[in-house]
C-alpha cells in the first residue's frame, strides 16, 4: 500500500524539525562544507553533528563525497534552499507581532552560480 502525500510529507518536516539540522542545511545553501568547517560554526558535539548529518544523508537531502582526507557536505537538491528561504520569509511576515528574533531574517543574498 502506497503512503499518502501528507504523511509523506510530514516525515519530510519532522526530518527538518531539528536546529542543528536546519543549520547544517543554511550552511550548506551557502556552499559545500567539509565536516570539520561544519563543526566551526555549530556549537555541538562532533558525535552529535555525525548523527545529524547521518539522518539528513539517509533522507536524501544531503550528499557526501571525499576530498583527500577531509568528507565534503552539500545540498541535494537546490529546492532546499529555497524552501529555507520560504520559511525565512515567512517568519519575517509574522515577526511584526514578534521581535525575539527579527534580527535573524535579513535575507542572505542568493549565491550567483548554481551548483
Amino acid at each position: 500500500m502506497a503512503v499518502p502525500l501528507y504523511q509523506t510529507k510530514a516525515e519530510f518536516f519532522r526530518t527538518l524539525g531539528h536546529p542543528a539540522r536546519i543549520r547544517i542545511l543554511e550552511l550548506l545553501s551557502e556552499r559545500d562544507h567539509a565536516v570539520h568547517e561544519l563543526l566551526e560554526q555549530i556549537a555541538i558535539e562532533a558525535s552529535n553533528l555525525s548523527q545529524q548529518l547521518a539522518v539528513l544523508r539517509r533522507t536524501s537531502l544531503v550528499v557526501s563525497r571525499r576530498e583527500g582526507n577531509a568528507v565534503v557536505y552539500s545540498i541535494s537538491a537546490p529546492e532546499v534552499r529555497d524552501l529555507l528561504l520560504s520559511a525565512r520569509q515567512i517568519l519575517a511576515g509574522l515577526a511584526a507581532t514578534r521581535t525575539d528574533f527579527e534580527d535573524e531574517l535579513v535575507v542572505p543574498t542568493r549565491p550567483s552560480a548554481d551548483r
